[in-house]
């Protein structure tokens, strides 16, 4: 089911929380919505999910709008917010029993919706105990089931691997991927390792507005105004090669590679390719150049670049 955000914006006093911004989630898509704190990011999910009214724009779940029909809209999508709506003195079965109840589910329904989310959520171990004896991995997962009771088309995750361990946070992760085969997911986070392990494509969000909207492979490498190439060459002495590669007009710059003996890190001017200057150096020295390979930018700093207050 798609989601589509159209010219959306939300304001608080003088203070545009949301700029006039607009995308789409496609169905079966699992999409990253990133930004620094106070970028717009909670605000966007709690107007898709129609806990809040934007001041202009709209959103549209399946087509139908969170304005003129907020409680068809309620039922399409499983939320699962950043502060993990738990009520701990329960037990896991009797919450979901709870939650079930309230999403509508029909009485008849209730014990196989609950028996489907331990067994896809992986609470089977833990079904009798109460919330607040869970490990933060499990409370999340429980957090999952609840937002997963009535299954929903459409399922909204604010920051769900946060507070974790690694182990947690991979078992997180697989779970949401397996849950995106059949859902349409749209998720916040700050961990840009997840977001890229996760999500087929990546939003980001700054000061309310939307800067960025592609693969996590394309933004590196529309990010990439200057080529960056390892090179590694053999057959001379690495004091010479260094200052061999230095010399090539079009370089701007040459690290040193201390895991590889004869590797190097070469930066070129903007705009320029140093790639056939540095193979015809290495013909006119006799050296022997045994890789040449780009290095595309991390996601986090093309995360920084678009989102640094200048």
């Amino acid at each position: 089911m798609e989601v589509s955000v159209e010219n959306l914006t939300k304001s608080y006093g003088f203070q545009k929380a949301v700029d006039n911004i607009s995308f789409k989630v496609n169905t079966g898509e699992i999409v990253g919505f990133l930004g620094p704190n106070g970028a717009g990011k909670t605000t966007t999910m709690k107007i898709i999910t129609c806990f809040m009214g934007p001041n202009g724009g709209d959103v549209k779940v399946g087509g139908i709008s969170v304005q003129a029909n907020p409680e068809e809209v309620k039922r399409r999508i499983g939320y699962l917010p950043e502060t993990n709506p738990l009520y701990k003195e329960m037990p896991v079965i009797d919450y979901l029993h709870y939650v079930a109840e309230i999403q509508g589910v029909h009485k008849t329904k209730i014990h196989d919706r609950i028996f489907e989310m331990v067994t896809v959520c992986g609470l089977k171990s833990e079904k009798y105990k109460k919330i607040g004896e869970l490990s933060k991995g499990f409370q999340q997962r429980v957090g999952l089931a609840q937002a997963l009771i009535h299954d929903p088309e459409v399922l909204i995750l604010d920051e769900p691997t946060s507070g974790l361990d690694p182990n947690q946070i991979v078992e997180i992760r697989e779970l949401i991927k397996k849950i995106g085969r059949e859902k349409t997911v749209l998720l916040s986070s700050h961990i840009l390792a997840e977001v890229e392990a996760t999500c087929d494509r990546i939003l980001i969000i700054n000061k309310g507005q939307l800067v960025a909207d592609s693969t996590a492979s394309t933004l590196r490498k529309q990010a990439q105004d200057k080529e960056i190439v390892k090179v590694s060459i053999e057959d001379g002495d690495r004091n010479e090669i260094y200052t061999g590669l230095q010399s090539i007009e079009t370089v701007e710059l040459v690290d040193l590679l201390p895991e590889y003996t004869q590797a190097f890190e070469v930066q070129s001017k903007p705009g320029i390719s140093s790639r056939k200057a540095i193979f015809r150096l290495c013909v006119d020295k006799g050296w022997s150049l045994t890789e040449m390979t780009p290095v595309e930018r991390k996601l986090e700093e093309v995360f920084r670049d678009l989102t640094i207050i200048k």
